[in-house]
């Protein structure tokens, strides 16, 4: 079971806590919302918990609550820029439906 960014998203990720002046890593889970179902969490950490998971990628440090492992296990966070839009993209091989604004998804 794991997760893993791209390259270019651990760049971002590292560039951005650098920034912060802290941080451990980048925390990912789901949560209920949408209208599929279920939507991405995001958000920077600050420490781990006792709780979390942690994998390794690409010099990231990425913590993920075991609740949320099996709806992204496996999933590849990349980020991209497309014009004058940029953010990140989520590579998750257990979606099965996504709504159409593409904010969340169904497993």
């Amino acid at each position: 079971m794991s997760v893993s960014l791209t390259e270019s998203a651990a760049k971002h990720v590292q560039n951005f806590i650098t920034k912060r002046g802290k941080g451990v890593g980048l925390r990912l889970g789901v949560k209920t919302s949408g209208c599929s179902g279920m939507a991405y969490k995001l958000e920077f950490a600050d420490e781990v918990s006792s709780d979390d998971l942690t994998f390794q990628s690409h010099g990231v440090t990425l913590l993920v609550d075991p609740k949320s492992l099996p709806y992204i296990n496996g999933m590849e966070l990349d980020y991209t820029r497309e014009g004058l839009n940029e953010g990140f993209k989520f590579n998750n091989p257990n979606v099965k439906d996504e709504c159409g604004c593409g904010e969340s998804f169904k497993v």
